[in-house]
């Protein structure tokens, strides 16, 4: 990676220095909901830590044995999904003094734990906080090669870093552009300054400001509204920008005229027209869109770039499939368990005598024909359906009974399925239904300091953990494993062998589940 104080090449910097939130990351939504209105510096919170980029089987008490190392630390809690209670991937772990916190973030950031780099930042809780957007700045066509500690290095030479991210797509492949949040404007200022241009690793990066989502909504709504290109599709083979462009000066000043060509120089079908103001390009796209043109009939519309024309295309899909699913919603059956010489006509006659069949299909196999043993059976009226559902489900259709229900979407199946699985380990396992309370931290994630109120680190007289193993016995650890290894009774005896703050930790656990 190239130094930031390497001299930067020169380029005309790109305009479009916004990119897509990722909104389950917490980082994200704390960083970019906001734009720059704000000139006051957002202050630390005392001791309370964000890690993140962690693997989904590491628990408090590894966490524990991690950070306790720094100075004595207060509560750990590992984010869990509601409903499956699976790991997040991130953390808050809370110490009681702020200078533990920063030694923290100095010393273990982006170290591994099982394997994976972790990545700590202070953790911004309060909403006026997470909404300014003073020092955070946007970097786009970085090599893929190019991880956070590579971005956070690069960029720590200009100012105090709150955080560093680099955008991940679903397969942890970096998508080429990140975040750095300073911890003031002229920190980022210089970042812009001097990295702006520049190449790192052979790639010369866009640095800008970073602008909210919906700024950046604002200013393309706005561009949309007033624009002065024109795409035009469908177009003759043998006609010349020249010809082009004299059709469409009838309507206002031309700036410029590109039919798109192949290699060989052959004519696309396709090309821009640029107009000096948006009136004129309004009025030709109105007038000229499906209309003849040397026997072909034109397309004209405005000019998009290549991700708002999917965007469009995926929104105009997903409401085609809505207004299909609404169009069968209640009238669609789903027909299963049937014998294997039962075709699309006899599941027809099968089914007429409950109401007007629109339409009646068995699947079957791509390769072989063969039956799958399920088909749809689609009604004009919901009271058809609803009557076929109650005479005809478990009925004998030739050597099997069959089932009927309404048809469902795969996703909503699915949904159904893994609640219902969830629901059952719960009551096997006793734990109660539903979340908990907003704001409770459940058992096993408080953690007091050691006897001496600070674990000894390395360099300290403490000899170094080994974050990787799962089997550390220390009592803190052990501590955090109480809630899966607590014993059938809790005795008199049992309360007065522990020390008096796990005592109240082992009360707590036996309390929640009965709340």
């Amino acid at each position: 990676m190239a130094s930031p104080a390497a001299s930067p090449t020169t380029s005309a910097p790109n305009k479009d220095n916004g990119a897509p939130v990722d909104t389950q990351n917490p980082e994200q939504q704390q960083q970019q909901q906001g734009g720059q209105s704000s000139t006051t510096t957002p202050p630390v919170p005392t001791g309370s830590l964000y890690v993140g980029e962690l693997d989904p089987t590491v628990t408090e008490a590894m966490l524990f044995e991690v950070f306790n190392m720094i100075g004595p630390v207060a509560s750990i809690r590992v984010c869990r999904d509601a409903i499956t209670r699976r790991s997040l991937g991130y953390a808050y772990v809370n110490f009681h003094s702020s200078d533990d916190a920063e030694r923290a973030i100095d010393s273990l950031n982006y170290s591994l734990i099982k394997g994976r780099p972790c990545r700590i930042m202070w953790s911004q809780r309060d909403p006026a906080l997470r909404k300014t957007g003073n020092g955070n700045i946007f970097i786009k066509n970085l090599d893929p090669t190019i991880d956070n500690k590579a971005l956070h290095d690069t960029f720590s030479a200009f100012g105090h870093i709150l955080s560093c991210k680099i955008a991940l797509d679903e397969t942890g492949q970096s998508k080429g552009y990140g975040f750095v949040h300073y911890e003031t404007e002229e920190a980022a200022d210089m970042a812009i300054q001097k990295v702006n241009g520049m190449l790192l690793n052979d790639r010369k990066v866009f640095v800008g400001h970073h602008v909210s989502r919906k700024e950046r909504q604002a200013k393309m709504d706005e561009m949309r509204a007033n624009f002065t290109n024109v795409y035009v599709k469908n177009i003759d083979g043998l006609v010349s920008d020249e010809e082009l462009g004299s059709l469409f000066r009838k309507y206002g000043t031309v700036t410029s005229v590109a039919i798109a060509k192949d290699d060989q120089g052959v004519s696309r079908g396709f090309g821009f027209v640029n107009f000096e103001n948006h009136e004129d390009a309004r009025k030709a796209v109105e007038e000229l869109n499906d209309t003849d043109f040397n026997g072909r009939t034109l397309y004209v519309s405005r000019a998009q770039k290549k991700n708002e024309r999917e965007q469009e295309l995926r929104r105009q899909y997903e409401q085609a499939r809505m207004e299909k699913l609404s169009k069968y919603q209640g009238v669609n059956l789903y027909v299963k368990n049937l014998d294997d010489d039962i075709d699309d006509e006899r599941l027809r006659q099968e089914f007429a005598v409950y109401g007007v069949i629109t339409s009646a299909k068995v699947m079957r196999d791509d390769t072989t024909g063969v039956s799958r043993g399920f088909g749809f059976v689609c009604f004009s009226e919901a009271d058809e359906a609803t009557r076929a559902i109650t005479e005809a489900n478990g009925r004998m259709l030739g050597s099997k009974p069959i089932y009927v229900a309404l048809a469902q979407r795969k996703d909503v199946r699915r949904a159904q399925l893994e609640a219902q699985m969830t629901h059952r380990s719960n009551m096997r396992m006793g734990v109660p239904p539903g979340p908990p309370p907003a704001g409770y931290m459940q058992p096993g994630m408080f953690y007091p300091p050691g006897p001496g109120g600070f674990v000894p680190g390395p360099g300290q007289g403490g000899p170094p953990i080994n974050v990787n193993n799962n089997n550390n016995t220390s009592a803190p650890a052990a501590a955090a494993a109480a809630p899966e290894q607590q014993p059938d009774a809790l005795t008199a005896e049992t309360m007065a062998a522990v020390p008096a703050e796990q005592q109240k930790q082992m009360l707590g656990e036996r309390l929640y589940p009965l709340m």
